[in-house]
């Protein structure tokens, strides 16, 4: 394999459509128990938790979580901004702040030069300054693939440390990032994603999930977790499973990207969509009116994606304020929780 100049020719997959189906992931784990839990351990690999969650004291819990994943995009400054700002994610999903970085790298080393890894990792450190913490150190092998992210540790009061298994009936749903970056990352993969498109993709995948610290303040806000690699339905499903509870959303008040809608209208979209819409599709009740490119949609891995907030309705203004005021204008509610199971799409 040479490089040609392109760092995703180098990968199979790329980003978050680089994970594992959950179908497959959910057999593989149940293979692997957690035999001993001891009660410090506040969040673990039940439910899909976005990071593991040790506490310390009364005051003070550590969340440590790991992410990485191949070329989601050429630019190997930019793969390494977006993989930076992806693995920092799980932290403020749990409503913690970062504390620092290890970084993981596996790199072709006979395949790419020197100065394309080196603006890969200069991309993530430049990411980990905009969060105010740095990469401590890390660990690096040769590999076929090229591959980077991070270990990020927080820290958080367990008080308000916020989890994707809390949601209650009523609550409202919001999205803080509109959907479809999967698709963009497919188009321009076939080269046919516009100028514009790929200029939002790089700034949707970038922007840290910083609000997750504020939003941890607000008793109103119940439950949160982050859309990446299983889709909206697949990390909605999770907090549906949690409450045991149905969520129930509005196609129409979903925001997606709207290169992303030309895009999928047009047969454009990854394997991994169609592997999440069927590995829980039938967990998934949706009208008629709901179309396949719109289930694909729902199932479009985000890398880096938005915050998924599940609220009290009289919180729902403050909630939205905050990530208006954080620079997510497209953050809206799409739906409620209510009694039942699944999601449902109308």
């Amino acid at each position: 394999m040479t490089y040609n100049g392109k760092l995703t020719s180098l990968s199979h997959g790329g980003g978050c459509g680089c994970k594992i189906a959950p179908a497959i992931l959910s057999d593989i784990l149940k293979s692997t128990p957690i035999r001993i839990i001891p009660p410090e351990l506040l969040a673990g690999t039940e439910n899909n938790e976005d990071a593991a969650v040790y506490q310390i004291n009364e005051n003070q819990a550590i969340v440590a979580t790991t992410d990485f994943f191949m070329p989601i995009v050429d630019d190997p400054y930019e793969f390494g901004r977006i993989a930076a700002t992806n693995a920092i994610s799980d932290i403020y999903a749990m409503g913690a702040k970062p504390l620092f970085a290890l970084a993981i790298l596996g790199m072709p080393i006979n395949t790419l030069p020197l100065d394309v890894i080196q603006k890969i990792t200069m991309g993530g450190e430049s990411v980990c300054a905009e969060a105010g913490i740095m990469i401590a150190g890390g660990h690096s092998i040769d590999t076929v693939e090229p591959i980077y992210g991070l270990v990020a540790i927080g820290i958080v009061d367990p008080k308000r440390l916020k989890r994707n298994n809390a949601a209650k009936a009523g609550d409202s749903i919001i999205v803080s990032k509109p959907l479809g970056v999967g698709i963009l990352s497919a188009a321009l993969k076939s080269d046919k994603l516009s100028d514009n498109g790929y200029k939002q993709m790089i700034a949707y995948t970038t922007q840290l999930n910083k609000p997750g610290i504020e939003l941890s303040q607000l008793g109103g806000v119940h439950a949160l977790t982050d859309i990446t690699g299983f889709g909206l339905a697949g990390h909605l499903l999770e907090l549906c499973r949690g409450a045991k509870l149905q969520a129930q959303i509005e196609w129409s008040h979903i925001p997606v990207i709207e290169e992303a809608v030309r895009l999928v209208k047009e047969g454009v979209y990854t394997g991994a969509s169609a592997r999440n819409w069927s590995g829980y599709a039938e967990e998934i009740q949706t009208s008629e009116a709901i179309a396949d490119w719109q289930k694909n949609l729902l199932s479009d891995p985000q890398t880096s994606g938005g915050l998924l907030v599940s609220c009290a309705p009289e919180e729902e203004r403050q909630v939205l304020k905050i990530l208006h005021d954080a620079g997510f204008p497209h953050a809206q509610k799409i739906g409620s929780f209510r009694p039942g199971q699944g999601l449902s799409v109308i």
